[in-house]
């Protein structure tokens, strides 16, 4: 390779972010950093890294896409099957990173998990396309198959199955809630000395925000 990696600089100066035009509520913040990257038609603006641990203790993550949020926590739905629903379900923590490079931001979560209200998760199911909703029951999701037309085959199968009339939701697919404990929010800045606020909630379930050196 010619180019070196180590030489890849980006010099950034865009904005900046500091205590007196942050809000006080982190959940706030995270809106109107999240409305900004819509506004900027950034691509998949609500994907997220989503950071678990496996039962050995190894982190494992992967991107997922935000659903919902509010002063109860970030949402995302996936099959509670998968490495990381059994993940999530033997150990409730996790960890989220929102990076919107062409803004120079990111954020981070930590907090616990809970699986969203059956009611919650059968509506959201049934707002999603046809074909998700049929994907949803085709993929034995994380599980080893022996090729592609596995799920080709499965998929025309669900097609004629439930021709005609609607999808249930199937019982192994559901929400988790991010409740948060943590949030930090990172605006780059020139010499690598980057603006980072860090929120976090004290024992009397208060937000605290502070500035960490970056």
């Amino acid at each position: 390779m010619d180019i070196s990696i180590a030489d890849l600089r980006q010099n950034y100066s865009r904005a900046r972010l500091d205590e007196t035009s942050a809000a006080a509520d982190p959940i706030l913040q995270f809106q109107a950093w999240l409305e900004a990257a819509v506004a900027a038609r950034l691509p998949e603006p609500n994907a997220m890294m989503l950071a678990t641990v496996t039962p050995e203790g190894k982190p494992a993550a992967r991107m997922v896409l935000l659903k919902e949020f509010d002063e109860m926590g970030f949402i995302f739905y996936t099959n509670y099957q998968s490495h990381k629903g059994q993940q999530l379900q033997a150990n409730p923590q996790a960890a989220l990173v929102f990076w919107w490079a062409e803004l120079e931001r990111q954020v981070r979560i930590e907090g616990s998990v809970e699986q969203v209200p059956p009611e919650m998760a059968i509506a959201y199911f049934h707002s999603r396309p046809r074909e998700s909703q049929l994907g949803a029951w085709a993929s034995p999701q994380s599980q080893v198959i022996p090729q592609r037309e596995v799920l080709d085959r499965r998929l025309e199968d669900l097609k004629q199955e439930y021709k005609g009339r609607e999808i249930p939701r199937p019982p192994h697919w559901g929400g988790f809630r991010v409740v948060p404990q943590r949030l930090e929010f990172w605006q780059g800045r020139p010499s690598r000395l980057h603006d980072r606020l860090c929120y976090r909630l004290n024992g009397q379930n208060q937000w605290i925000l502070e500035r960490l050196a970056p």
